[in-house]
């Protein structure tokens, strides 16, 4: 008969771990909930191929993640740190533990000191008798509006595990839509960084080696070939100068884009941009229909649905175009016809909004509006960045062959007059 390492959780909320023989996995499950223990992880002892217990994370593997993460110090608690807890409550509530054991178990689980006190708060508040959503609301600043009304609607229906689980499904997909455009960033931004310290080096470095014998040239050397010594001359002299102002300027700005009027001003030039505008619109709009289907489908009036999923757009410019549709609303207009409004969407994108009012599923069809618009991003970006690396490459190369260019202009100058 084989062994099973397990962890699971106590009555009383704490974890366990041990080591139990059975025919088989669900054999180990049923000893395991017959002692009054709720698995966790159950793992073959010989660690042969198998994994956490059916329908279960690897909770251990996480655990072990956060003990190496606590090593990082008193970070604030984090958006992945409200998706693990997000998904790994849903887990435990679904197995049938209480909500206060659940919190406790997530509390020895916790991968920093933050996090540990923010959930001690949550779980304190629970003992005291308020609802989680209660319990929660003075972190409204890291939870958000969207995920409270998520979890109000989950204890008003008493389906607070399945809410949860899909809370932490809409978590993952928002967070795999940011990830996918960011990684696809990347390697442009890496471009920039290179071409500037490119240019840097050779104007700072590699011109002022020719110096020397454009000093006797004088008004001879071709205009090019001035400007590039001068240039270069510059940075050699005072690169401490310019890295200065530059990191000043980066200080600057950033502080001014902090401000209500920076942002809104980066927000529409942002919108503005060729290509890359087109996409932001869409990246936003998916957001706010994945978010606005998520709050109908769970009950959340569409009223306050429509404001909290306005919200979660990034952009002030959208959020402020979405001003306008609310009143409709209220005034009993149509969804579709409010969204018309804000000249923010497609055709397609109002043709199945309409459609959703018609059949009574508008909440699905936001949905599948969100998962067309996401492709619709990821092929933007792709697009976009087939025409934004070349064009980085070549204003690279550009910026370097007219560097050598003036200075083969100098040096042909210097042979003709040695001629």
């Amino acid at each position: 008969m084989p062994d099973f390492i397990y962890r699971a959780a106590e009555r009383d909320g704490r974890t366990s771990e041990g080591r139990i023989a059975a025919d088989g996995r669900e054999h180990a499950m049923r000893q395991l909930r017959a002692k009054g223990l709720t698995p966790l992880t159950l793992e073959p002892a010989t660690g042969e191929a198998g994994g956490p217990a059916a329908g279960l994370p690897d909770l251990a593997v996480k655990n072990s993640r956060r003990k190496v993460l606590r090593l990082g110090g008193n970070r604030p608690p984090s958006q992945a740190d409200v998706h693990d807890m997000t998904s790994e409550l849903a887990v435990m509530l679904r197995a049938g533990l209480p909500l206060d054991r659940a919190l406790r178990v997530l509390i020895g689980m916790s991968g920093s000191p933050a996090m540990e006190r923010l959930l001690d708060d949550v779980f304190k508040a629970v003992k005291g008798g308020k609802s989680l959503s209660q319990a929660l609301a003075p972190h409204r600043e890291l939870f958000g509006d969207f995920y409270l009304s998520m979890i109000r609607s989950g204890e008003i229906g008493g389906q607070l595990p399945d809410v949860l689980g899909r809370l932490a499904e809409h978590l993952e997909r928002v967070k795999g839509l940011r990830d996918s455009v960011v990684s696809a960033l990347i390697y442009p931004a890496i471009l920039v960084v290179v071409a500037c310290i490119s240019v840097f080096l050779m104007l700072g470095f590699v011109v002022p080696q020719f110096e020397s014998l454009f000093n006797d040239m004088g008004e001879a050397l071709p205009l090019p070939t001035r400007i590039i010594v001068g240039a270069g001359h510059f940075v050699a002299d005072w690169w401490w100068l310019i890295a200065l102002m530059v990191f000043l300027a980066a200080v600057a700005v950033r502080k001014w884009v902090a401000t209500p009027a920076g942002r809104a001003t980066r927000d529409a030039w942002l919108l503005r941009l060729p290509v890359l505008g087109q996409v932001l619109r869409k990246y936003e709009i998916t957001r706010f229909a994945r978010s606005m289907g998520t709050l109908l489908g769970n009950g959340v009036p569409i009223v306050g649905a429509l404001n909290i999923a306005a919200e979660t757009m990034g952009n002030k410019q959208l959020r402020v175009a979405m001003d306008c549709v609310a009143p409709v609303i209220k005034q009993g207009g149509r969804m579709a016809e409010a969204l018309e409004r804000t000249k923010l969407f497609t055709p397609l994108a109002l043709n199945m909004v309409r459609l959703g009012e018609e059949t009574g599923r508008l909440d699905a069809m936001l949905q599948e509006l969100a998962r067309v618009s996401d492709a619709e991003v990821q092929n933007g970006v792709k697009r976009a960045l087939t025409l934004l690396e070349p064009a980085l490459i070549l204003i690279l190369g550009g910026m370097i062959a007219a560097i050598i260019v003036a200075i083969l202009m100098g040096i042909l100058s210097v042979n003709d007059l040695a001629v």
